[in-house]
């Protein structure tokens, strides 16, 4: 049991005029007893229920739903190891993403009807039946997307290089790249405006990116895996209701954002050539048999052969050679481009 603030209904007493006495009741942050249960499921293994205790008696429940695949790969007889809250390895890959796949709002609210008929609840089974009930909503959504590393070292190094190439995610225009929503004036910034944040607990850095009342955040889990995962606070955020049956629509939603932010990241760092890509480019190859000449940057010939190029990007007939050559002079110097060997 503890004492927490909620929003209950509180009574005000006011004086009439000719002594009568009249109570105004308005919806009012107030800190009463709350009782936790924490329960071992047969369907989504360890979990808890909060119950307030005073009206509107609100019940709020926190499930994991790696925990409930974890529950059903038990029970199919399936392999695999766990990482926290998430999965290292597994023997039938295939049938975790199926499992995975089939997660909805039914398993959810059915965790609650077991749960709500055994547990003590201020709504007695009178009240129940004269239609007060609680109806579930969804509060906060959790959708994450884990990439195990062959090897840790290198999934470090490549996190590390992701943090310093996308500082400037967090700005609005690079949001906007990320969640499926544009972003105009009339779109809520988040509470401490848009900003990318990159916290370092202990050795442990993690990437955060904030978009309203939801965020991405990325890191690197346990030395071995890259773990993205958005948060939905409110869904209402993305023009979704709040109800249960929205569940499979915000997962939907955030494992997108996770895909659009790796694929974002894939490409900026992409951008530049490694050492190896620039050696192979300055040796000559041999394609279908024929020999290619390799491309010395820094040779003269080269460099004049790609700045005429360039200069015919837009032609739709394409070009020839006898169209190069008179490009390729720079007086008073001599040609640089001799023929069709230096295409």
């Amino acid at each position: 049991m503890a004492q927490e603030k909620m929003r209950a209904f509180k009574a005000q007493k006011r004086s009439g005029p000719c002594g009568g006495v009249t109570f105004d009741f308005s919806r009012q942050s107030v800190a009463v007893n709350h009782y936790y249960f924490y329960v071992q499921d047969p369907e989504w293994g360890p979990a808890f229920l909060k119950f307030g205790t005073y009206v509107p008696y609100p019940i709020k429940l926190c499930l994991n739903g790696h925990e409930w695949v974890k529950q059903q790969l038990r029970r199919a007889h399936v392999a695999f190891d766990s990482l926290d809250n998430g999965f290292l390895a597994c023997g039938d890959p295939l049938r975790l993403q199926a499992i995975c796949d089939q997660l909805g709002p039914a398993d959810v609210q059915a965790f609650f009807d077991r749960w709500a008929a055994r547990l003590p609840a201020p709504l007695t089974a009178i009240d129940r039946a004269a239609g007060y009930t609680h109806r579930l909503a969804l509060q906060q959504v959790e959708v994450s997307f884990t990439q195990v590393f062959a090897r840790p070292i290198q999934g470090r190094h490549f996190f590390e290089a992701v943090i310093r190439e996308n500082l400037d995610l967090g700005r609005p225009d690079r949001v906007g790249l990320l969640f499926p929503h544009r972003i105009t004036r009339r779109t809520p910034a988040p509470t401490f405006g848009y900003r990318t944040r990159v916290i370092t607990d202990g050795v442990e850095p993690s990437l955060h990116i904030e978009y309203t009342s939801s965020h991405v955040k990325q890191y690197f889990k346990e030395q071995r895996a890259l773990r993205t995962e958005t948060t939905i606070n409110n869904p209402n955020d993305f023009h979704v209701a709040k109800a249960v049956p929205h569940l499979s629509h915000l997962r939907d939603l955030g494992d997108q954002v996770n895909r659009t932010l790796l694929e974002v990241e894939r490409v900026s760092h992409q951008c530049v050539l490694t050492q190896d890509a620039l050696d192979r480019l300055q040796r000559p190859t041999v394609e279908a048999g024929q020999r290619t000449s390799a491309l010395r940057f820094g040779d003269p010939r080269v460099m004049a052969l790609f700045q005429v190029i360039t200069g015919f990007t837009h032609l739709p007939r394409g070009f020839r050679n006898r169209d190069l050559r008179p490009q390729g002079r720079s007086p008073p110097r001599p040609t640089l481009l001799h023929g069709p060997d230096d295409l």
